[in-house]
């Protein structure tokens, strides 16, 4: 399945994180303080999700199809990883960001669940807590990108950005086979704040670390026409 495809891919990035594929423009990499945050805001996360929330009672009931009700569940999930990860990775850090953002993910977490009370569905992680999931895929990723985060503040921060990049690429996926109007409009509010959040971290990691991120899922015409 191609969702279960970007997972695999996922895992096999961190696996190569530290084989050249992130560049530096200085020598800096030490952690940073939790207290050293960026003069403004500029996309690092404090307002990351503004203006994107959906109010999904505005739309029509439809019926879904079944890769609807899979694209619903597999959202679900994905956005408590997401949170999940940046919650534990605050948890070790302390940087600012990952509070953000993580408060982001519950709103988009908040919203797939919106859909599925409204058509009736099970809430696939319903009563789980932070690192609890229903996926084997999902648990498997969630150690792997919990473990290599937590190896500095440098690490945490192009994970964040690997997850970004992987909600992106799976959002586009399923845009392409979702027509119900309440669902798309979702899940191109989910996308928007992906966009945001992968901003978020590039820039965190450019401009306090001297790094410059490259996209791990995306293509490179596709990333920077999200970074600039």
């Amino acid at each position: 399945m191609r969702r279960a495809g970007f997972l695999l891919m996922a895992l096999l990035f961190l696996a190569i994180f530290g084989a050249g594929c992130i560049t530096s423009s200085s020598t800096t990499t030490g952690t940073g303080s939790a207290t050293m945050g960026p003069p403004a805001d500029k996309g690092y996360g404090a307002s990351a999700n503004a203006g994107i929330v959906v109010d999904i009672s505005a739309y029509p009931v439809e019926n879904l199809s079944p890769e609807e009700v899979e694209a619903i569940l597999y959202m679900r999930e994905e956005e408590k990883l997401a949170r999940d990860v940046y919650l534990t990775l605050y948890n070790k850090t302390g940087l600012p960001i990952f509070e953000n953002i993580a408060r982001s993910e519950q709103t988009h977490m908040d919203m797939v669940l919106e859909l599925i009370r409204k058509y009736n569905l099970t809430d696939p992680v319903a009563g789980m807590g932070v690192g609890e999931f229903n996926s084997t895929e999902m648990q498997e990723l969630y150690k792997k990108l919990v473990a290599k985060g937590s190896e500095s503040d440098v690490e945490a921060l192009k994970v964040g950005a690997l997850i970004e990049e992987i909600d992106i690429k799976d959002l586009d996926e399923w845009l392409k086979h979702v027509d119900n109007q309440d669902i798309k409009a979702v899940f191109e509010s989910l996308r928007k704040g992906s966009e945001n959040h992968l901003r978020a971290f590039t820039r965190l990691l450019q401009n306090r670390y001297g790094i410059t991120y490259a996209p791990q899922v995306l293509s490179e015409n596709e990333y920077r026409s999200i970074v600039g």
